[in-house]
């Protein structure tokens, strides 16, 4: 998949998923989709459709934005150094479109002591029931007891 065009970028996303996804922006804590959101399946990213986190990773941290403990596959989300706003954090972007999804911290649950802290308008969620027909049945195994 090539890199969609700003232009593009614009017309399918909301104004918040735009500013969120490719300006880097924070939507709301406690005011956005997923915070709160229980639901078994997969997150994946807004722009490019790629899996990011798995429902079973989800955890709440009490932040107000989604948090889970791991990405289902490390490549597909990049952590890079960010200073900006005085703040000394690690950004997290996705590979393949390279969509802002938030930031990852040392506060989280044992035992890999992480929590990847992401904007709900960087995510659209495929529930359980929906991954097959989706295409997303290779992620399925994540739902096995």
């Amino acid at each position: 998949m090539g890199k969609i065009s700003k232009k593009e970028l614009k017309r399918k996303l909301s104004s918040i998923q735009y500013h969120v996804t490719q300006e880097s922006g924070t939507e709301p804590a406690f005011d956005n989709e997923f915070w709160g959101h229980k639901e078994e399946g997969i997150y994946v990213d807004i722009v490019s459709g790629k899996p990011l986190f798995s429902s079973r990773d989800k955890f709440d941290s009490g932040c107000g934005w989604p948090s889970f403990t791991k990405p289902i596959k490390d490549s597909e989300v990049n952590e890079i150094r960010d200073i900006s706003h005085g703040l000394n954090r690690v950004e997290v972007r996705s590979e393949g479109a390279d969509s802002h999804l938030g930031h990852v911290f040392n506060d989280g649950p044992k035992p890999a002591g992480l929590r990847y802290c992401i904007n709900s308008a960087a995510l659209e969620f495929i529930s359980k029931d929906e991954m097959e027909e989706r295409g997303y049945c290779e992620y399925l195994y994540l739902f096995l007891e």
